[in-house]
């Protein structure tokens, strides 16, 4: 069974509603699928984070069931034809995951064709590791390891200084270079308002902005919506495929060399 992933930067874009900017995306990708677990563990309260995104996903047809920590945690990933993991502080996503030991039964459910949808903290678990998230680090974690379903790193809410700013501290573009010193697993700078789509083995931009690429020693690149992440894209604007009833494979590790929170 092969992978399809929906890699959002953001929540919410400014003057707009909760998830508005990504929703038609959403529904594209899901097709006639309509059981969505969701996954709260980002923000601190739970449960009013679950009626949010329950209210949200009714208005379009969704049947939504919250992740809890217990049993039916496993449960709900089991009846779910696809999983939402809303955005917040990425350091206790990761770590409420380990703790309920699920980070292995999403990967399986993915794998077995189950879609995977992120925004912000729930974009960056997605990735090898949470190293280039934006979040303080409010609980102690064993391991910055993630889910690795995408072969790239993320970074969302990624924006660029106003030429005229006279802020001294380091800019979010130093901050990944540095990054880039210690490990080689290149990055994507998700600007707000835009997303990665994984589908029948490519990794697409889609969205109003342009993404930010960072990869070691090489010049960071710009690419625009529409644009493969693979170096076998180069680049270019990858037409959109044909959608399966059960999505399709995962970013390879070509999508890796080739690339590299309102919440």
């Amino acid at each position: 069974m092969t992978q399809s992933l929906l890699l959002v930067s953001n929540s919410t874009n400014h003057g707009e509603g909760y998830l508005d900017h990504c929703m038609g995306e959403m529904l594209d990708l899901l097709g006639a699928r309509r059981r969505l677990a969701f996954v709260p563990f980002a923000l601190f309260d739970r449960e009013r984070y679950a009626s949010r995104a329950r209210q949200r996903f009714a208005q379009e047809g969704l049947e939504v069931r919250a992740v809890g920590v217990g049993r039916d945690g496993v449960s709900t990933l089991e009846w779910a034809d696809a999983v939402f993991v809303g955005g917040g502080n990425t350091f206790r996503l990761l770590k409420t995951l380990r703790d309920a030991d699920l980070l292995s039964t999403v990967r399986r459910r993915v794998g077995e064709g189950m879609i995977y949808m992120g925004a912000s903290a729930g974009a960056n678990v997605a990735g090898p590791t949470i190293r280039t998230t934006n979040d303080m680090p409010i609980v102690q974690l064993e391991s910055f390891d993630a889910l690795g379903l995408v072969p790239f790193q993320i970074n969302p809410h990624y924006f660029d200084p106003p030429p005229d700013t006279t802020h001294m501290g380091e800019t979010r573009e130093q901050r990944l270079l540095e990054y880039l010193e210690e490990n080689d697993i290149p990055v994507v700078g998700l600007r707000e308002g835009s997303w990665i789509r994984v589908e029948h083995g490519h990794a697409r931009l889609g969205g109003a902005r342009p993404a930010r690429i960072f990869r070691a020693s090489a010049t960071p690149e710009e690419r625009e919506p529409g644009a493969g992440l693979s170096d076998r894209d180069g680049g270019r604007r990858v037409a959109p495929r044909k959608r399966m009833t059960h999505g399709g494979p995962a970013a390879t590790a070509s999508a890796a060399r080739g690339t590299s929170q309102s919440r």
